[in-house]
């Protein structure tokens, strides 16, 4: 004797699962949502407004890298280029030392920042 066709498949009703990812609310205001529904036109598809807060933050991400700390070599040279740079501003009515006490204060900051920051030493 043959078997029977087994097809007892449940039909589950309603609509079908769009997302698997847990929904997350943010408030904000009408002109910050047109600022990005601005973006969005600017886009190819012109991606609904969900789609694109998604898009900008993954952009957000992508491109955020933490700032370290400088090493010497390029602290010093900023110090360098800041120096140059400071030179081309000079007014030439003002006397040399002067010129020279000016410059050194703006590369050093004043006095009270010069200060050893306890918190910012190295450990070790």
């Amino acid at each position: 004797m043959k078997k029977s066709i087994n097809d007892n498949r449940k039909i589950r009703r309603g609509r079908p699962a769009t997302g698997t990812a847990p929904m997350v609310g943010v408030r904000m205001t009408e002109e910050f949502q047109d600022q990005i529904k601005g973006w969005a036109k600017k886009q190819e598809d012109d991606p609904p407004l969900a789609e694109a807060i998604r898009r900008l933050v993954e952009l957000g991400l992508a491109g955020r890298k933490t700032a370290g700390p400088a090493s010497a070599k390029k602290a010093e040279r900023a110090k360098q280029l800041a120096g140059k740079t400071i030179d081309n501003l000079v007014d030439p009515a003002v006397p040399t030392d002067e010129a020279a006490n000016r410059k050194r204060r703006l590369l050093k900051g004043p006095e009270e920042f010069q200060e050893v920051r306890v918190d910012h030493e190295k450990s070790g």
